[in-house]
């Protein structure tokens, strides 16, 4: 029977160009950064996305309050309004290349909450960037429930500036164990380099949410787990590319633009913030290259020195 992805045509695409040993247009020519720079401001995420350079983002993760009313920063009278204030900012600071992760759920339908599906709308409707993925964060624990399914899950859904995005599954890519590797090896129209690289990781990602006592934990109530905004980065941006996150709350993702050798502009309003951040920053473990904090800088100032 035929691998359904022998009728793909921008499946078989890829692996022409593979054979012959050339790149997609979506394809970046990097070099290995010597020195990764990285900002943190206490700002107003609309401010800073208005006050970034034009296409000078490669990644954007956006991880925005869900008007829970759990916290000053989480209480907002017209959540879609305020949304669209840096929204509409996206796709003017994302580079041709450049992506946005963003982060919500489902499960928060009310006329004052911030629902995932009402962001999305926006930003299929009213912005020019496109949507590729709807990751699904899938978890084993969460609050009880009695009258519907108990919740397992958030999503991530990943924008795109143009269809020339920039996307390393190689990165990302997951192991067989050595049984699997050998029995698919026995398959001649599975690709074998393929095969050693691994597995792609598929839109479901099963990532355990952070437990009370972990050793990641800052003090910050909603904080997403290293693992996941690592997995995003490394897919969607390039060593030496800036990623930005204006709604940094835990800090964490600073914290993983050292360690893979991003450059970072990181923000939140909370005034905990900066304590956050300290923490993280103290949980850094074999940054990919050296990095500099510019610490009472602005954006201006951060451009200069990248």
């Amino acid at each position: 029977m035929p691998n359904r992805s022998h009728f793909n045509s921008a499946h078989r695409m890829m692996n022409r160009l593979r054979r012959e040993g050339r790149s997609h247009s979506s394809a970046v020519r990097w070099t290995e950064p010597r020195v990764t720079y990285h900002l943190a401001l206490r700002s107003d995420a609309a401010e800073l996305l208005r006050a970034l350079p034009t296409g000078s983002v490669q990644l954007a993760i956006l991880d925005p309050p869900y008007n829970l009313d759990i916290a000053v920063w989480d209480r907002f009278g017209d959540y879609i309004g305020w949304a669209k204030e840096w929204l509409s900012e996206l796709p003017r600071v994302l580079s041709d290349r450049g992506s946005a992760a963003v982060f919500g759920g489902f499960q928060f339908q009310a006329e004052k909450r911030g629902d995932l599906l009402e962001i999305m709308h926006f930003l299929r409707h009213k912005t020019p960037l496109r949507l590729v993925n709807l990751v699904v964060w899938n978890y084993s624990t969460g609050m009880g429930a009695h009258r519907f399914f108990a919740n397992r899950h958030e999503e991530i859904a990943w924008f795109a500036r143009t269809d020339k995005y920039f996307f390393d599954l190689d990165a990302v890519r997951q192991k067989f164990d050595k049984r699997t590797l050998q029995r698919y090896s026995r398959d001649k129209r599975l690709n074998r380099d393929n095969l050693l690289k691994g597995k792609n990781p598929g839109n479901v990602w099963r990532v355990e949410r952070l437990s009370a006592n972990s050793s990641e934990r800052v003090g910050h109530p909603t904080q997403k787990p290293s693992e996941l905004v690592s997995r995003l980065v490394r897919a969607l941006s390039y060593p030496g590319s800036l990623v930005l996150d204006p709604f940094a709350g835990s800090g964490v993702t600073a914290r993983v633009c050292i360690e893979e050798g991003r450059n970072s502009v990181v923000s939140d309003s909370d005034p905990r913030f900066p304590a956050y951040l300290k923490k993280q920053l103290a949980m850094v473990k074999e940054p990919r290259c050296p990095f500099v904090f510019l610490k009472d800088r602005g954006v201006s100032e951060f451009f200069k020195s990248v």
